[in-house]
């Protein structure tokens, strides 16, 4: 997944120093340098941008960020999602979109699967986001056209290119077929 450094840090540490920067994450308290992911992820993280802003934005249900959205999640971890949806139950439209990085409780964090990512990383990737509080993890799997739901203290759920995603306790109303997210 990526190379760590033997920098140990707290996230106050790590906001100050790296809260600009793409492609750098703490976990454990170490700095993580990661791979750039190429065109294809990109492209994935942008259907997914697109996929659920065409739901949330009419429907006013709250705001899609991108571009490795700094998320604090403990004080030895701050992760950048690629995509994450934020309901105006946690950050009201009225308030502005914070400056730094953000702080769980979030609803949903999608991400998609780097060429130099194994299933494992993105497993614990996704417990990670679960223990600080994001309510829904998913995964996409530009390998194998396939998507994975986590939540807290349940199996993750598998679909493939041939099924419909729904994820009615954070985007009720939202449908989608996996293969969209491909192609």
């Amino acid at each position: 997944m990526s190379t760590a450094t033997q920098t140990r840090m707290t996230a106050d540490e790590f906001i100050r120093a790296h809260g600009d920067e793409s492609g750098v994450e703490l976990a454990n308290g170490e700095i993580r340098r990661i791979p750039m992911p190429g065109s294809e992820h990109g492209e994935v993280c942008f259907r997914a941008a697109l996929i659920l802003g065409n739901h949330v934005v009419p429907n006013r249900l709250g705001r899609i960020m991108t571009n490795d959205t700094f998320i604090r999640m403990s004080e030895t971890h701050c992760f950048g999602a690629d995509v994450c949806f934020v309901s105006y139950e946690t950050l009201p439209a009225d308030r502005p979109t914070p400056k730094g990085p953000l702080a769980p409780p979030l609803e949903l964090v999608v991400e998609v699967r780097s060429p130099s990512d194994s299933v494992a990383d993105m497993t614990d990737k996704a417990t990670q986001y679960l223990r600080a509080g994001v309510r829904v993890v998913l995964v996409l799997d530009p390998n194998t056209d396939s998507a994975a739901l986590f939540r807290p203290d349940e199996l993750p759920q598998r679909f493939h290119n041939g099924d419909v995603l729904t994820i009615p306790d954070v985007l009720p109303g939202f449908s989608a077929p996996v293969a969209k997210f491909f192609e």
